[in-house]
């Protein structure tokens, strides 16, 4: 009889299939990938040395630490030791500072034997048992201010380290943590609130603090009209009718005054509803004016003050590619569409991409993967890679949600956040859809710490799923 640890009828296979489909699939596409036009001259020991043979041996590492949390680690090792894991993963963020080696002008590896290690793919993983650990505790419950500053710092400390390598595409992963923390009662109001934060900061790199601030002014004016209880249509009107003239002016050159006016008009209207004791949209209303405007005026002046200028052409890529130079910061986007659009229908064959073959998108092997995909396979297996990566959040999600106990649940909803945000905006920048920020695509993009890290995150998972009914 089989023990407990590996009952077939606790395990998802389910999950394990996506799984092993994802992955075997990255290992045939980084061959393919990394194969010369007239094809390889190596022996087995030679494929050894190749970026192939690199990561089929970070599989059979991950393999074997996935049999090792499953038959030899007690699913009590996650809980009791999840803060002593977060700790170590924070140290060796920490240390790679100092003692990293530094690739693509960023010091965020450690070097042994010809294999390179990144702790940030790792601090995912402590991370996310840090606040499955934090939300687990039952006096700590997220309508607390306090409780959420403390759930926010377990996430923003190696966030912020990861910023200092630097390495900005890493640390946007661990802003997934949100999720979880939704998910486990964080008030929605925050969320839409950190959402508009998010939207004024790009805003307010496209455009003058200024003309966001008349922008937002009109936009409370005319959703504050909603709240009047009486006559409300006359004040929607005025309102629509406000905006319009302001936007009329604003075309012609009349800056300031129309600003001032609008002011005005706000005033007034969140005077009137102070006198209808509504101070909810008062407030309301008056802190999206101050805070936007704040984050706007400081996004437009970190961007022209701060930032260096290929930083600047990086975003400008994203946001305002008109004008931008092809063979410059807009090379791998153009690169990478071109290369997807090849693929048509079903693609030109594994061999048979021009695009791949001949290395005409950079990092194709890692940041850009799914290129090499879409050219390969065409849209068939553009499309049947994001439905087995839907189905896997969908599949991981099924099982957060049938966890009894919370620190399972949170744990489950920190992994698919964590693949969430990776898929969104590895794929979405090989479109043009997000800026290139250089993160990979779970399972398929050439990485060893990569692979070893979600494998570990997805065996703890199963792990623990399995002992699902244990309370």
């Amino acid at each position: 009889m089989l023990p407990n640890a590996l009952s077939r009828t606790k395990t998802d296979r389910l999950t394990i299939i996506l799984y092993f489909l994802l992955v075997i699939g990255g290992l045939l596409m980084i061959h393919a990938v990394e194969r010369p036009p007239d094809g390889y001259e190596l022996d087995y020991a030679g494929m050894l040395g190749t970026l192939f043979g690199k990561q089929l041996v970070w599989f059979l590492i991950s393999i074997a630490a996935w049999f090792g949390i499953n038959l030899l680690i007690d699913r009590s090792v996650w809980v009791i030791g999840a803060y002593p894991i977060y700790a170590g993963t924070v140290l060796l963020l920490l240390l790679v500072l100092i003692f990293g080696k530094e690739i693509n002008n960023a010091r965020s590896w450690f070097s042994l034997f010809g294999f390179t290690f990144q702790p940030s793919e790792l601090a995912k993983f402590g991370t996310c048992l840090a606040m499955a650990a934090y939300l687990s505790q039952w006096s700590e419950k997220m309508d607390r201010p306090g409780s959420i500053l403390n759930g926010v710092a377990l996430w923003a400390i190696p966030a912020a380290l990861i910023i200092l390598q630097p390495d900005p595409g890493s640390a946007l992963v661990f802003s997934s943590f949100l999720l979880v923390m939704y998910r486990e009662g964080l008030p929605r109001l925050l969320l839409i609130f950190g959402g508009f934060s998010a939207l004024m900061f790009i805003l307010g790199i496209l455009q003058p603090p200024a003309i966001l601030a008349g922008g937002l002014l009109m936009l409370l004016i005319f959703i504050m009209s909603f709240f009047v209880p009486r006559k409300q249509w006359l004040w929607i009107g005025g309102a629509a009718a406000t905006a319009a003239a302001a936007i009329f002016l604003l075309s012609q050159g009349v800056g300031w005054p129309v600003l001032a006016g609008l002011l005005a008009i706000f005033i007034a209207s969140a005077s009137y509803h102070l006198l209808r004791k509504n101070r909810t949209v008062v407030t309301v209303a008056g802190i999206a004016l101050v805070w936007g405007v704040l984050i706007a005026t400081l996004a437009n002046f970190t961007f022209n003050n701060v930032l260096m200028e290929h930083q600047q052409n990086r975003i400008n890529a994203w946001l305002r590619p008109e004008g931008m130079n092809e063979r410059g910061e807009l090379y791998n986007v153009i690169q990478a569409k071109l290369a997807i659009a090849a693929g048509g229908l079903t693609g030109k064959g594994r061999y048979g991409g021009t695009m791949t073959r001949y290395d005409y998108v950079p990092e194709q092997e890692t940041d850009f993967i799914f290129t090499a995909i879409g050219e390969a396979y065409g849209f068939m297996g553009s499309f049947t890679v994001i439905m087995l990566f839907l189905f896997l959040l969908w599949r991981l999600s099924i099982i957060a949600e049938r966890q009894k106990l919370t620190f399972a649940r949170a744990y489950a909803y920190g992994v698919v956040g964590i693949i969430l945000i990776h898929v969104l905006v590895n794929i979405g920048m090989t479109m043009g859809l997000m800026p290139v920020i250089g993160i990979p695509l779970p399972f398929l993009s050439k990485g060893g710490s990569s692979l070893l890290s979600f494998t570990i995150m997805i065996a703890v998972l199963l792990k623990l799923d399995r002992h699902r009914e244990t309370v």
